[in-house]
C-alpha cells in the first residue's frame, strides 16, 4: 500500500466470482471513503466478464447526475478479499476503493500515516 501527497492509494484484484482464479490488477487506486461505492473501469469488468445487475444514480460535486451499472465481483487488498457490487467506470471516472469495500475488507484509513489499517472486531449482536 503506498501514499503521496495527501491520498491513499492501494493496489487491488478484481475477479468474477463466476470465473475464479481469473483476476485482474488495478494499481495505484484511489481509496475514497466518501464514495459509497468501488468504481473500476468497465473494460476491465467486460474482460472478466462481470454481469449488469443494477442502475445507480450518482449525484456529482457541481449537483449533476450520473447513471452507471453496476456488478458483483470479489475485490482483494491488503491481503483480504470481500464480495462486492462495484461501479462499471466510464471513460473519465475516477477508479476509487470505496467505503462498502473498505468496510468489507475490514479497513480503516489511518490519517496520519495514510495507510489501510485494522479496523479491528466488527461489531456483533450478543446473545441474551
Amino acid at each position: 500500500m503506498r501514499h503521496d501527497m495527501g491520498t491513499l492509494r492501494v493496489d487491488v484484484e478484481i475477479e468474477n466470482p463466476a470465473r475464479p482464479g481469473e483476476k485482474r490488477t488495478l494499481n495505484a487506486v484511489l481509496v475514497d471513503t466518501g464514495a459509497e461505492l468501488s468504481w473500476v473501469p468497465s473494460a476491465i469488468l467486460e474482460s472478466l466478464g462481470v454481469e449488469r445487475n443494477n442502475k445507480w444514480l450518482f449525484r456529482q460535486a457541481d449537483g449533476s447526475v450520473l447513471e452507471r451499472w453496476t456488478g458483483t465481483v470479489v475485490v482483494g487488498a491488503g491481503g483480504r478479499r470481500v464480495g462486492d457490487e462495484v461501479v462499471f467506470g466510464q471513460p473519465g471516472d475516477l477508479v476509487l476503493l470505496g467505503s462498502r469495500t473498505l468496510e468489507g475488507l475490514n479497513f480503516r484509513v489511518e490519517p496520519v500515516t495514510k495507510r489501510l489499517v485494522d479496523a479491528g472486531p466488527a461489531p456483533a449482536a450478543a446473545a441474551t
